[in-house]
């Protein structure tokens, strides 16, 4: 049998699928020691009553974003791209992911669930993410 282990954990919510009024999916962030906003992975399609929770709290990215530019892939191998909806990186919630992490920190399995919002935590409380690998993370 395979066991594969699973956590809590809490990330920022960087963007979203979707519309701002009922998010699809959700596309999460930590900082790393530099300071920069990096993705780590995104949620499995949201429960209606997981959208309207966490949708209020969301707001468009106005200006600048550190994701500005990015595309996302709509699955691993695909070259498809995700219809993105960049957000202020202001909004922290809990989520359900297995442990395994690739090289740069991320979550290796694309089965993230987002379990609720954390009004209570702000991004500075999130840990940081912690490159396995010499040369950072770019």
């Amino acid at each position: 049998m395979k066991y594969k282990p699973r956590e809590t954990t809490e990330a920022i919510v960087g963007g979203m699928t979707g519309t701002l009024a009922a998010s699809r999916t959700l596309l999460l962030a930590r900082y790393d020691a530099g300071g920069d906003l990096q993705y780590v992975g995104r949620t499995t399609t949201l429960p209606a009553a997981a959208s309207s929770t966490i949708a209020p709290l969301l707001t468009a990215a106005s200006g600048e974003h550190p994701w500005t530019g990015w595309t996302f892939s709509a699955g691993w191998g695909s070259r498809e791209t995700l219809d993105v909806t960049l957000v202020q990186p202001d909004v922290v919630g809990e989520v359900g992911v297995d442990v395994a992490r690739d090289s740069a920190d991320r979550w290796r399995h694309p089965v993230v669930r987002c379990h609720r919002p954390r009004p209570d935590l702000s991004p500075a409380d999130i840990p940081r993410i912690t490159p396995r690998w010499r040369g950072g993370l770019r």
